[in-house]
């Protein structure tokens, strides 16, 4: 489709600018043609003033002459007043009555604008007295009378020359502020909207990054931030082609690691049946970690279908998943001087997926684990609950060193928040995208030297849980 030079940004501006300078124009013209106006009267009372001196030369003359006099003056009748005394020095017979009468002694601008319009809005001729002051002194005023046609003619004439002269000027200005806004602006955004182009094409190649070149201060700061964006979204395709290529890794070692995993379900299965009391107290513990990896896995192949399913939400007992995580990070933490605790209101019971809230669970606390281990400094561990009308709150809080920088910057961005050398920073991620299914939340309260503070909200009501599990 042929784009329309009007719809152009040049375009556009230079039908504004014409615009604009013509109102400016007017601004100009109501002023000026009133001002007109009033030379054009006071030429009248200067000629009439002219005429009447012949009078005062010789107090006699023939009737041609005065006839003569008053023609060339472009009035009718003359008045003079000298000495408080009113003398008709020149007439001649008025075709009609006088209609109204003019004072520019003491007139304002507002009055002469509004007397000048009023002549070019009336095209009838009228008969009008005009007042004055007399040129040099010659008297205490003049008075005359005129014609209004040959006055408004006159105004038209001056009218359309000053409207024809602003119609030349417009169009020169708007033509070079046209240019001006091509050359300065239109062809910089062209060369903006071609980088893009370009750059979508294929954002991969990091040599379609825009550099800023801008003059202009503004298209400058538009470049500057056209080049940040675009930095960022080849470095994030970048993560995330290394996201799905990691992926297809992940899911076909999960595959196989299912299968291993099956396998050693079933020689559990057999070790269960061992007289040995600690086989059999320990049996139960590694039959539920293996079959919570055996469902981790068939979870990633899901997910690496783009299938994996909403939380299935049920009445669980908060407190039996809590002793199990802390179980399994007690035997982790080995001869590591760690203590861990819990204070879980006897009998609550929550509504969420149980295998996923071991999940979260079960890495907030391997990562406070995992810190407090590589300081060095013993510590202690907490899980605590409470519920209030609308939400369950679940609290983990240790005395590790606390979060680095870094990871409070990216605390849920894959492979950018770990907190330990070498940690893929993928356990707050998981942990806050499965309570996001439960339509709850996980937030960072605190962290600094003295320990670091999490807490899960669970929302109560039906409509979120079912909204966050639809999402």
């Amino acid at each position: 489709m042929a784009r329309r030079p009007l719809n152009s940004l040049s375009g556009r501006f230079l039908i504004l600018t014409t615009v604009f300078v013509m109102l400016a124009e007017v601004m100009i013209f109501v002023p000026s043609i009133a001002r007109f106006r009033e030379d054009y009267l006071n030429v009248r009372l200067e000629r009439g003033q002219i005429a009447s001196l012949v009078l005062l030369a010789d107090d006699m003359i023939d009737a041609q002459l005065e006839q003569e006099l008053l023609e060339n003056a472009g009035v009718y009748n003359v008045v003079l007043r000298r000495d408080e005394v009113r003398q008709l020095a020149l007439s001649s017979p008025i075709p009609e009555p006088i209609t109204a009468s003019y004072d520019l002694r003491q007139a304002n601008s507002l009055t002469l604008i509004v007397d000048a319009m009023r002549v070019l809005l009336t095209p009838e001729n009228r008969i009008i007295r005009v007042i004055g002051n007399p040129v040099q002194d010659g008297g205490l005023l003049i008075e005359v009378t005129m014609e209004t046609e040959p006055l408004r003619n006159a105004m038209l004439d001056y009218g359309l020359r000053i409207l024809a002269l602003s119609a030349v000027i417009s169009i020169f200005t708007a033509s070079l502020l046209f240019l001006a806004v091509r050359a300065l602006i239109v062809r910089p955004i062209r060369g903006v909207v071609g980088h893009m182009k370009s750059y979508a094409s294929a954002p991969e190649d990091a040599r379609r990054i825009i550099v800023p070149s801008a003059k202009v201060t503004e298209l400058r700061e538009a470049e500057a931030a056209l080049h940040d964006l675009q930095t960022q979204l080849t470095g994030a395709l970048k993560q995330k082609e290394r996201l799905a290529q990691l992926g297809g890794a992940v899911a076909k070692v999960s595959h196989d690691l299912r299968n291993i995993l099956t396998s050693a379900q079933l020689f559990v299965d057999r070790i269960e049946g061992s007289e040995d009391p600690l086989v059999r107290r320990m049996a139960p513990k590694l039959v539920g970690s293996i079959r919570r990896a055996v469902n981790l896995c068939e979870s990633t192949l899901a997910f690496g279908r783009a299938e994996e399913p909403p939380p299935s939400l049920a009445r669980v007992q908060l407190a039996d998943i809590v002793a199990d995580v802390i179980d399994s990070e007690r035997l982790a933490a080995g001869e590591h001087d760690l203590s861990f605790s819990e204070d879980i209101p006897a009998g609550l019971t929550i509504r969420a997926d149980g295998e996923q809230l071991y999940r979260v669970l079960s890495n907030l606390v391997r990562n406070a684990r995992q810190a407090i281990v590589a300081s060095g400094d013993p510590g202690e561990i907490c899980i605590s609950a409470q519920e209030d009308d609308e939400a369950w709150w679940i609290l983990l809080t240790d005395t590790g060193p606390g979060l680095p920088p870094k990871a409070k910057e990216h605390l849920f961005q894959p492979f950018q928040g770990g907190v330990r050398k070498g940690g893929s920073g993928l356990g707050l991620v998981i942990a806050s995208d499965l309570l996001r299914g439960h339509g709850g939340q996980l937030e960072l309260r605190r962290t600094g030297p003295d320990g670091t503070e999490f807490a899960i909200c669970l929302p109560k009501a039906n409509l979120s849980l079912n909204s966050a599990a639809a999402e």
